[in-house]
């Protein structure tokens, strides 16, 4: 299976190159695309020269810090234009260990999204404030309640994608950014009836630099599940590709699959 790895990036820089070394120990035939915001630090810079270097590793330049949503769906349109089977959303700051990537690959060979969950068993967040948890934890019911997202994870942001369910969307119509994104995102293959199977991950804050959370993205989502619950729904999209055989038509599966670096560990 042809895999692409999408990184977004600002201000990254200590961590990129560790970040690859890593992602490339796990997963050494997949390819990593960088696409970053226009990074002060030299991100960019850096991530042009690791091309260089290696062939596996591509970059997407962009004027200025346009959102992560923005940045996951330039990586989504680049997957389908570039013919990869499925794409990776992944952080670059180590919160998403690449330690689990093999996992990923495993189970999106029977999925079309695969999630790694904080919530399900052998998934965490060890190193979290009570109000951080708190938050996390809560708006996730939230949306899993008024949404009725049969995923115990629908914030999360370590996920593979099929092609399938990359073309199937209109990428176009998501605004959202932050934990809104990956709400909507779920919500709008869960309608589509296609199957998610969650995959157990450990949350670890990241390693270097400062967290881009704020205020503001936890609002969004809270508003945006409102909005989908009450509001007018996305125009239907007829996907290009047919669904895979494992799917069901009428409504959507999820499967909670055991973590092999779980049991490693």
């Amino acid at each position: 299976m042809k895999t692409l790895i999408i990184i977004p990036t600002y201000n990254e820089l200590e961590n990129l190159r560790p970040l690859l070394q890593e992602i490339f120990s796990y997963a050494p035939d997949t390819d990593v695309l960088i696409v970053d915001d226009n990074s002060p630090d030299g991100t960019g810079k850096q991530a042009d020269e690791i091309h260089n270097e290696n062939p596996q590793v591509h970059v997407l330049h962009r004027a200025g810090k346009l959102g992560l949503g923005t940045a996951y769906i330039a990586g989504f349109k680049y997957a389908v234009a570039h013919d990869y089977d499925a794409a990776f959303e992944m952080d670059a700051d180590f919160s998403h260990d690449p330690r689990y990537l093999p996992d990923f690959l495993k189970a999106i060979e029977h999925a079309d999204l695969v999630i790694g969950s904080r919530y399900i068993p052998g998934g965490g967040t060890p190193n979290w404030s009570f109000l951080r948890r708190l938050i996390s934890g809560g708006g996730n019911i939230f949306a899993r309640f008024m949404l009725r997202i049969p995923v115990h994870d629908c914030t999360a942001g370590f996920r593979c994608y099929r092609r399938q369910v990359l073309e199937s969307i209109d990428l176009d119509t998501i605004q959202s950014q932050g934990y809104a994104f990956q709400v909507e995102m779920a919500y709008r293959v869960m309608q589509q009836g296609f199957k998610i199977v969650e995959t157990p991950i450990v949350f670890m804050d990241r390693r270097i630099g400062k967290s881009k959370m704020s205020r503001k993205i936890v609002i969004e989502a809270f508003i945006y599940v409102l909005r989908a619950r009450f509001g007018k729904k996305p125009p239907a999209h007829t996907p290009s590709r047919q669904k895979s055989n494992e799917q069901k038509e009428t409504s959507t599966e999820v499967e909670e699959i055991p973590s092999v670096a779980q049991k490693l560990r």
